[in-house]
């Protein structure tokens, strides 16, 4: 698949919900980074690790009250996609933010994901 193609695929699965499906167009040594200051690791190796890891924050959401994720821009193998989520953590209270997600198509695959926000104060 092509960088575009990548994207789109992404954007389309996000929307729709698919998750696993989403993290199925990662490369198996995919990379995933997180903002500094959030729990947990700062930069997550391998698709299984990543998968994982999004099982585990996704398990600390109490309730969504709403998101979204934006049209894909691509420039050569990245493409950036706005996101936005309203939820409610377990661990922390409620928490919306909107944040930027850079990925890096290699071979295509996405061979890394960075994700660029605001950091709450939770707790």
């Amino acid at each position: 698949m092509t960088t575009q193609e990548v994207a789109n695929q992404l954007v389309k699965l996000c929307r729709e919900e698919k998750y696993q499906e989403a993290y199925d167009l990662y490369a198996e040594d995919a990379v995933s980074i997180e903002m500094d200051g959030m729990p947990g690791e700062k930069v997550t190796s391998g698709k299984e690790n990543i998968w994982n890891g999004y099982l585990q924050w996704a398990q600390g959401i109490e309730e969504i009250h709403g998101g979204s994720v934006g049209d894909p821009v691509v420039a050569a193998n990245h493409f950036v996609v706005p996101m936005s989520m309203d939820a409610t953590f377990k661990e922390g209270g409620r928490w919306a933010f909107d944040e930027l997600c850079v990925y890096q198509v290699e071979n295509g695959k996405i061979k890394q994901a960075q994700y660029f926000y605001e950091v709450p104060e939770m707790g």
